[in-house]
C-alpha cells in the first residue's frame, strides 16, 4: 500500500479549499483517505494564522510509515519547519534537452565563436592588402 501525502480539494467553485490528507496512492483526488493531517486555504491571506494548519506530529509518523508528500505539500511542510524546502528546478526534467540536440547546440556555438575570430583576420588582412593599392591609385596622372 503506497501512501502520499497530499491535497484534497473542497469549497465550491473558484473557492478552493484544501485538506491535506494521507491517502492511498490509487484513490481518487478527492476520494477516501485515511487520515487527515490539515487543511490549507489559499483564499486567506498570507500572514493569516488559518491559512495553513497541519499536525506535525502525525505528519512524521506517516512519513516513517513510508508516506511521500507530493510536491506542492512538500512545500507547505517547509513553510512550517516540518520539512526542509524542496530543490526547485528552472527546467523539468521532462522538458529538458536531449543529448543530440545538446551536442549540436555546442557545436554551433563554438563555430559561431571560432567564426568572428576569422572575420577578424580576415578582415584585417583584407585591409592590409587594401592600403597599398589605394596608394598606388592616388598617385597625380602626369597628364593633368
Amino acid at each position: 500500500m503506497a501512501l502520499k501525502i497530499r491535497l484534497s480539494r473542497g469549497g465550491s467553485k473558484k473557492r478552493p479549499f484544501y485538506r491535506i490528507v494521507v491517502a492511498e496512492a490509487a484513490a481518487p483526488r478527492d476520494g477516501r483517505y485515511v487520515e487527515r493531517v490539515g487543511h490549507y486555504n489559499p483564499m486567506v491571506p498570507k500572514e493569516h494564522e488559518n491559512r495553513l494548519s497541519v499536525n506535525g506530529e502525525r505528519v512524521k509518523f506517516w512519513m516513517d510509515k513510508g508516506a511521500q508528500p507530493t510536491d506542492r505539500v512538500h512545500k507547505l511542510l517547509s513553510l512550517v519547519d516540518i520539512l526542509k524546502a524542496p530543490e526547485i528546478r528552472e527546467q523539468p526534467k521532462k522538458s529538458a534537452i536531449g543529448k543530440k540536440r545538446a551536442e549540436r547546440e555546442a557545436e554551433a556555438s563554438a563555430v559561431a565563436e571560432e567564426a568572428p575570430a576569422e572575420e577578424a583576420t580576415q578582415e584585417a588582412s583584407a585591409v592590409a592588402e587594401e592600403a597599398p593599392a589605394e596608394e598606388e591609385t592616388q598617385e597625380p596622372n602626369p597628364t593633368e
